[in-house]
């Protein structure tokens, strides 16, 4: 069994910034990608971004250049540093976690229990 705990978010202004953190937990599990996605009232939930295990990232256009996700492998954690925010940023945040598992083999996708963002005008 794998957790994930997501932490960080809250009410913030246009223009400020938070950081989303991810505490991962669980035996038997090797991590592949790890993700944030968010979810805005009424709509669809959209990839925002994500971090292979060798590093590389890609991101959602809307938020590149001013959003940055990173890992820590030895202390399994996942954080989504969020800068110049703007209102249609507000939303559910989840982290996103795909790997599998050692023994087995078998695949696994877990999810938080998200965090919620709001950015106000």
């Amino acid at each position: 069994q794998v957790q994930l705990v997501e932490s960080g978010g809250g009410l913030v202004q246009a223009g400020g910034s938070l950081t989303l953190s991810c505490s991962i937990s669980g035996s038997s599990f090797r991590i592949n990608a790890i993700a944030w996605y968010r979810q805005a009232p009424g709509q669809q939930r959209e990839l925002v971004a994500t971090v292979s295990s060798g590093g590389d990232t890609n991101y959602l256009d809307l938020v590149k250049g001013r959003f940055t996700i990173s890992r820590d492998n030895v202390k399994n954690t996942a954080a989504l540093q969020m800068n110049s925010l703007k209102p249609e940023d507000s939303g559910v945040y989840y982290c996103n976690v795909r790997g599998r598992e050692y023994y087995s083999g078998t695949s696994l996708d877990y999810w938080g229990q998200g965090t919620q963002v709001t950015v106000s005008s």
